[in-house]
């Protein structure tokens, strides 16, 4: 019975950390899905949810994840459903601290689809496979009847191997530590939306879909102290932060000045009555590092292509409650929190 109580947990674990965590959750409706539907048939986790499970394996530490992708459109500027299968998941282990190794890749494909798209696909699989150091080494194809499938669908599943000692968690936040935004936010969203709606804009939104796992290994390897990440995918910046300051029952205030949006992104957002704190992002992150660690992080992460526009957003204050809170470029203060349902569906 033991044995089988702990495989209920880890699989209820999975499942908040999949729905809730690693893609924002969208909202409070999600969490209480989840709370309502699966932890109550699994049980609750013995552990704060994360981007994906930590596991003994003997004679080490490994980090393991999944995650399904059901994007329209399939082809979008700076990207597709296959760039964002691999990315997406390299970006959970690496939000864990784990070094990426092997993915698992799922397809259920419509009766219909063009097998040029296909191919397409598969190929961005390998570039960003290879781009990301990580080996593609099972997979399993499903054909559903047309107008069943919306193309395709892909699930990926991975394995990394945490190679330090380090506890990268919300509990191990602490007031004072330095809240570290990796670059621009919004523009994958805005991407996809531009895309869907016909939005023309003076440039073309690109998605910032990207893997991170380079940029975060060399942080640790570098020797700074991580103690929490996320990357700030459904659900954008607001909510990941939101999810950070109400496990580890902190107060965290981001300046607005340091949060980046490109013009283009702020005017979509504008024109759909958006907001691009809660945007998602599919090459973003966070890191929260100790304050005297704060300048050598941003150095190191200047150095990253994809990172080369981090800024030092916020800090982790002591206060009553865990609330989220934005200082205006007037001077104003208000409480981000998290939308009650969904902002964009169908991105990622």
């Amino acid at each position: 019975m033991k044995k089988h109580a702990a495989a209920s947990c880890g699989l209820a674990r999975a499942l908040y950390t999949n729905v809730v965590m690693a893609h924002g959750g969208g909202g409070r409706l999600m969490h209480r899905l989840i709370d309502d539907v699966f932890l109550g048939a699994f049980g609750k986790p013995d552990a704060p949810p994360h981007d994906g499970a930590l596991l003994d394996a003997g004679n080490g530490r490994i980090a393991f994840t999944t995650d399904s992708y059901v994007v329209q459109p399939l082809f979008f500027p700076g990207g597709d459903i296959g760039t964002l299968a691999v990315n997406g998941t390299v970006n959970d282990l690496a939000m864990c601290g784990a070094r990426p190794r092997w993915l698992s890749a799922g397809f259920i494909i419509e009766e219909g689809l063009a097998v040029d798209s296909l191919e397409r696909i598969a190929q961005s699989m390998a570039s960003a496979a290879r781009a990301a150091s990580v080996s593609l080494v099972t997979g399993d194809t499903k054909v559903v009847e047309r107008g069943k499938g919306d193309g395709v669908f892909i699930n990926t599943a991975g394995i990394g191997i945490l190679e330090h000692d380090l506890f990268i968690s919300p509990l191990s936040v602490r007031v004072g530590d330095a809240v570290i935004l990796s670059g621009d936010v919004g523009r994958h969203g805005m991407a996809i939306m531009a895309s869907r709606e016909g939005l023309s804009f003076e440039s073309s939104i690109r998605s910032d879909c990207a893997e991170l796992a380079t940029c975060v290994l060399d942080l640790l390897g570098r020797g700074i102290h991580v103690h929490c990440m996320r990357d700030l995918t459904r659900g954008g910046l607001a909510t990941s932060l939101v999810e950070i300051a109400e496990a580890s029952r902190t107060r965290i205030s981001i300046d607005e000045s340091q949060v980046e949006v490109e013009r283009d992104v702020a005017s979509a957002c504008e024109i759909l009555g958006l907001s691009p704190m809660y945007v998602a992002n599919e090459g973003r992150f966070v890191a929260i590092v100790p304050p005297d660690q704060a300048d050598r992080a941003l150095d190191v992460m200047h150095g990253h292509p994809v990172c080369e526009r981090a800024t030092l957003a916020g800090v982790v204050e002591d206060g009553h409650s865990p609330v989220v809170i934005l200082r205006s470029r007037l001077g104003t203060r208000r409480v981000l929190d998290m939308l009650s349902g969904e902002q964009l569906p169908r991105i990622c």
